[in-house]
């Protein structure tokens, strides 16, 4: 047969070559259905930044596996990796990603482009998938997402953080869904707003092997489950920030290898027990109980915990002391207990021995330190947190050994002593400093600030010149101190172009003089300027524009003086105005009411501000406080201030803003004088309820007008010592929720309207010097208030006054006789016609009846026919009756 091969073998040659060409085929075919799904995947991308140019058809894109974020498999050649994390993309996701069948890991997470998915059907055509995060993606439209991820067999890591889900996969149904046992880290965070809540609980607890579980921010509510202590496989369990109550379950003392627990931001209560983790106590390195209302008379023991990093367990209701236990905690690196009633004395034996210790929080306790001058602590801490805990009277020596602190606050701590000169020195590094309510005196030295960002000195009795180089930070509090001079020298700072300059400044309450900075192109960041209850003299300048950011300006009770500068209208982000207690001239401007519509309060009062009230400030919708008292005003009140439309509502606006400093966020709220029932009181926290308008002492004339009552949410209304005339507004009464009105010494006329009588609330009234006439209205409301509040209206009468109204007055003998006779005649007469009605209706039924029955015969028959049936039936009726019985 030599060289020729036999038929035989040409037929197997042949079966090899055509299996080869089929398996070619057919992975030929694979690969592209495979580049067409990716290619269809970018057609739904909306893609602004280009990330995905290197996609395409093209010769010189046409392998797939080059492309980004395309990993693929070396032998095989398959797509086994697609990864666009974080790319700022957005469209919808393409189901015909369900044809990368042999893909393992899909991370499309945190694209802040707004990408959506309407369902996760597709995941069903990725059996080998491993790692699934579709974080930041909108799943609000797949509801059937829980049925979705049952079918991915292989899944080990799950992320779906702030993506709207909603649950809806029905109870019954749970026993039936054979979930993924393979599920090793199930992140379902931030989902809260959309409805993740409690009833996923049962789809949840079929998942045997899970070791991560993150449930924070969520609508979780009731109490937390038993089942939760079944998951033994657990050592990550975060549920901080839902709605869950009652006590931390008993059940969770089994899970023997927690390493992490999160149960902050709650509404968890009851005794912190001593073993409520005893079975972790080898395990546990990061525990968090903070806010919420966890209760205990002495503070846990946790001296057993040997591998406890973070404790957290800040704003609850815990009591008693601090155990010297802490001092046995040797990993301990984070220590935040604030806000609680613990007490007692805190010595080295309790936290210096903490070698690992780098933040430490005692802050709002009453905790009294009690260590030695040459105690040294072995830690080296970035953050110290101790306000309102007892440290003075001496400035804690201790401090100067913490050479890399970041952040120091020790307001309120009863310190009475100067900054010693080490430690401005030794600070480099410090960030933040707040030894704000203490007794700290002398002056500040002109020193060099390398890292500081912000300083609150606030509240204490520092004195001299403020030195040039502390106003290069961002947030500055020297308040309600005695700081004396100028503040000029501040023009000479430079701040760099690519820092953020002062956004923070309170130079309030001290004895600062000479005129304003010329300079406020320097401070161009600034969003609150507190310079109030200082000597400043001179005019606002017009560089003040260079504030655009501005939204709160403070420089009440100054020596200010001219006209309110024009530019000042293009620091249009104000939303608070106080330049009251000033020698402010010349018209209010019109363009307050044109360009600062953000305005919440405006306070020009005690100035020398002269004409009219203009229209425009009818135009500030949002204005909640307005006083322009104490001026010089003349005209009439105008009647659009009816649209004033934040006093017609129940909401109000907060004025409080959140600020960025040295990576901490500080909530700012804001704050002013409102003179309130006769007094000046200052209003913080609660200054949003307050819904004013004062105009008194100016020169006002005309009447209230009606339009007055439209501001049915005003809360005080004073229009006191004008020249007002005419009535009260008879609709007063709208005003239900009036606490404080006061419309004395006027020329008001006419009675005072009953409706007066229906505000319920009502605690200061002033109707005094006007020319108020008639009965005062009656009902406890009124009568309740002194004889002062309408003394002065000669015309008034009634209760409470002594002066009684003519009607209720017993008159002269004559006069009272004659009204006695009169009245005695109109009783008689009376009587008369009453009985007299009586016998004329008797006699008119009587003869009516008779007399037809004597005229008309057959009607008479017809009667005593009638009768006689009558008699019949009675008569039958009685006997069958009584033979019954």
């Amino acid at each position: 047969m030599g060289g020729n091969g036999s038929p035989f073998q040409y037929l197997i040659a042949f079966s090899l070559l055509l299996l080869c060409f089929k398996a070619c085929y057919a992975k030929v075919g694979c690969i592209e259905r495979e580049r067409q799904a990716l290619l269809h995947f970018k057609q739904g991308v909306v893609d602004h930044n280009g990330v995905l140019s290197s996609w395409g058809n093209g010769e010189d894109k046409g392998d797939r596996c080059k492309w980004i974020g395309v990993e693929c498999n070396n032998q095989t050649g398959h797509v086994i990796k697609l990864e666009l994390h974080d790319l700022a993309l957005g469209g919808s996701l393409s189901s015909q990603l369900g044809n990368l069948s042999n893909l393992q890991s899909l991370d499309l997470g945190y694209n802040y482009g707004h990408m959506t998915c309407e369902n996760l059907d597709w995941l069903s055509g990725l059996p080998s998938l491993t790692f699934l995060d579709l974080s930041e993606v909108d799943l609000s439209q797949a509801i059937h997402w829980g049925q979705a991820i049952n079918k991915i067999p292989s899944l080990t890591e799950l992320y779906l953080e702030y993506t709207q889900l909603r649950w809806s996969i029905p109870t019954v149904s749970i026993s039936h869904i054979n979930s993924s046992t393979s599920l090793v880290v199930l992140d379902l965070a931030w989902n809260g707003w959309s409805g993740l809540t409690c009833s996923m609980y049962p789809w949840l607890f079929n998942f045997s092997s899970l070791v991560h579980l993150d449930l924070s921010h969520n609508d979780l509510n009731g109490s937390i489950p038993d089942v939760f202590g079944n998951m033994t496989t657990l050592s990550y369990l975060d549920l901080s920030s839902n709605q869950l109550e009652g006590e931390i379950p008993k059940s969770l003392k089994y899970l023997c290898k927690l390493e992490t627990l999160y149960l902050s931001v709650n509404n968890l209560t009851g005794l912190l027990e001593k073993d409520f983790l005893a079975c972790s106590n080898d395990t546990l390195e990061h525990l968090d109980l903070s806010y919420n209302q966890l209760k205990g008379t002495s503070f846990p023991q946790l001296s057993g915990f040997s591998q406890l990093s973070e404790l957290r367990i800040g704003f609850n209701q815990l009591n008693g002391t601090l155990h010297e236990s802490f001092g046995q905690l040797p990993q301990l690196r984070v220590l935040s207990i604030p806000s609680n009633s613990l007490q007692g004395k805190v010595s080295e034996n309790h936290l210096f021995g903490l070698s690992k210790l780098k933040y430490l929080d005692l802050s709002l306790n009453s905790f009294i330190f009690n260590i030695s001058l040459e105690q040294v602590p072995r830690f080296q801490a970035k953050e110290i947190m101790l306000a309102s805990c007892k440290l003075g009277p001496h400035f804690p020596s201790w401090l100067q050994t913490q050479k890399l602190l970041d952040k120091l606050d020790i307001s309120a701590s009863g310190i009475s002593d100067v900054i010693p000169n080490w430690f401005w020195n030794s600070t480099r590094n410090l960030a933040w400093l707040n030894i704000s309510n203490n007794h700290f005196s002398g002056t500040l030295p002109n020193f060099t600030l390398h890292s500081f960002r912000g300083m609150d000195l606030s509240s204490n009795c520092f004195e001299g010149s403020i030195p040039q180089s502390i106003f290069d930070i961002q947030w500055l509090d020297l308040s309600k101190n005695m700081f004396s001079g100028t503040i000029s020298l501040s023009c000479g700072i430079s701040v760099p172009f690519h820092d953020l300059g002062l956004v923070h400044l309170d130079l309030s309450s001290n004895q600062l003089s000479g005129e304003l900075p010329k300079c406020w192109e320097q401070w161009k960041d600034l969003i609150v300027l507190n310079l109030a209850n200082n000597n400043f003299s001179g005019k606002i300048r017009n560089s003040i524009s260079s504030l655009y950011k501005l939204r709160t300006l403070h420089l009440r009770n100054n020596s200010l003086t001219g006209v309110l500068p024009w530019s000042l209208k293009n620091c249009i982000y104000l939303t608070l105005v106080d330049l009251g207690k000033n020698k402010l001239s010349g018209r209010i401007p019109a363009w307050i009411g044109d360009s600062l519509s953000n305005l919440i309060v405006l306070n020009l009062r005690s100035n020398d501000f002269n004409g009219s009230i203009p229209l425009n400030l009818c135009r500030l919708k949002q204005i909640q406080m307005l006083d322009i008292s104490g001026n010089n005003l003349s005209g009439k009140i105008p009647k659009c201030l009816k649209h004033l439309t934040a006093m017609s509502y129940k909401e109000s606006a907060d004025i409080a803003y959140d600020e960025l400093v040295s990576e901490m966020f500080f909530t700012y709220v804001d704050n002013t004088l409102v003179q309130w029932k006769g007094k000046e009181i200052e209003y913080k926290n609660t200054l949003r309820f307050i819904k004013s308008i004062d105009f008194s002492s100016n020169s006002l004339i005309g009447g209230i007008p009606i339009e007055i009552t439209y501001l049915v949410e005003l809360v005080s209304l004073n229009f006191s010592r004008n020249y007002l005339v005419g009535p009260i507004p008879a609709t007063i009464g709208q005003l239900k929720s009036l606490d404080f009105l006061d419309l004395s010494q006027n020329q008001l006329q006419g009675k005072i309207p009953n409706s007066l009588s229906q505000i319920a609330g009502l605690s200061v009234l002033d109707l005094s010097n006007n020319t108020l006439s008639g009965k005062i209205p009656s009902g406890t409301q009124l009568q309740s208030f002194s004889a002062s509040t309408y003394e002065g209206n000669l015309g008034l009468c009634g209760p409470p006054l002594l002066t009684k109204c003519q009607e209720d007055e017993p008159g002269e003998v004559s006069f009272t006789g004659l009204s006695r006779k009169k009245e005695d005649s109109q009783d008689d007469a009376n009587d008369i016609w009453f009985y007299g009605s009586i016998a004329l209706g008797f006699i008119i039924g009587f003869w009516g009846v008779c007399s037809t029955l004597l005229f008309n015969t057959s009607w008479r028959y017809a009667y005593f026919q009638f009768l006689s049936k009558m008699k019949d039936w009675l008569y039958v009726s009685t006997v069958v009756n009584m033979n019954r019985i």
